[in-house]
């Protein structure tokens, strides 16, 4: 197979990112008409489509092969450009996801220093957030270079290291307690309790009240609350029974605005970094999943 055109590459990703030609020639300051150019040799040279011209615009199978490609080749592109004390293409970033717990509590403390680093030399960090069972996913897709995810074990081509466990605590407001729960929460009243939920994804409620009452597939009453820092506040203010990272709650307890229902009862969320390794090693990768390794520890334990 000969080799791919790198500018073509490029077009990919950034349809992959932008999910449309007119935001992706923008992102590459070239014509609609050059980035459906580059992507027909590209389709041509592989010979199957490589994108679904949908709306919003989709990945093929083959198109994720190539993206994890076009992925790594940016990753390089960069490292060689540091090395050589190059200031890096403005369009160049790096894409990692994380979950959204994770980001609202040590992610950001882990890559400020490389973030400020970035800003001085021109690469981008961009971090996309899914579940903590998804992000491996996006991985595999080749939509980012690496993860925080509750994947074990590595993809083919991948290595895996070890962050640490995020503990999950049910709490409550003692408002919401004294008005609600007088007696405590218990097996006889949890069902018509309302649960704070992120989505329809999580599934740590359940979980904590399996352990907590001895229950198979319990079904709760669920309100949804899509974001981390909304979900705490939205229990803080008493909307019901939140499970929500030890960590993020701490100050909150400590201050008396929330209360720890069964403090023996947790849920334990083991946490790994995933990157993509290539022939030699992506030098900005490792320095990312060192960040992320040592701000979990700090955090984590």
């Amino acid at each position: 197979m000969n080799e791919f055109d790198p500018a073509a590459l490029d077009c990919l990703a950034a349809l992959a990112d932008e999910q449309g030609f007119e935001r992706a020639a923008q992102r590459l300051a070239i014509t609609q008409s050059a980035v459906s150019q580059r992507l027909r040799g590209l389709e041509a040279q592989v010979g199957q489509p490589l994108v679904v011209r949908s709306r919003p615009l989709r990945l093929t199978e083959a198109g994720k092969v190539l993206l994890r490609f076009a992925r790594q080749l940016q990753a390089l592109r960069v490292d060689v450009a540091r090395e050589l004390g190059e200031r890096v293409a403005p369009q160049s970033r790096l894409a990692i996801a994380v979950n959204a717990d994770s980001l609202a509590t040590w992610v950001l403390p882990a890559l400020d220093g490389l973030v400020q680093q970035g800003l001085r030399e021109g690469y981008g960090l961009e971090l996309v957030v899914d579940d903590q069972n998804f992000t491996h996913d996006r991985l595999r897709q080749g939509a980012v270079l690496g993860c925080v995810s509750t994947v074990a074990e590595a993809l083919q081509g991948c290595r895996v290291q070890a962050l640490g466990v995020m503990r999950y605590m049910a709490v409550a407001s003692p408002d919401f307690l004294a008005a609600h729960l007088p007696d405590g929460l218990h097996v006889g009243n949890f069902a018509d309790t309302p649960f704070l939920v992120f989505n329809r994804r999580d599934d740590s409620q359940l979980q904590w009240v399996s352990r907590a009452f001895g229950v198979r597939s319990p079904r709760l009453r669920e309100r949804f609350v899509p974001s981390s820092e909304a979900y705490v506040n939205a229990t803080v203010m008493g909307w019901g029974v939140g499970v929500a990272p030890e960590i993020q709650v701490r100050p909150f307890v400590e201050a008396g605005r929330l209360t720890v229902l069964k403090p023996e009862i947790g849920v334990d969320v083991a946490l790994y970094w995933h990157q993509w390794q290539l022939q030699g090693r992506f030098a900005l990768l490792d320095q990312i999943g060192q960040a992320l390794a040592e701000g979990a520890q700090k955090a984590l334990g």
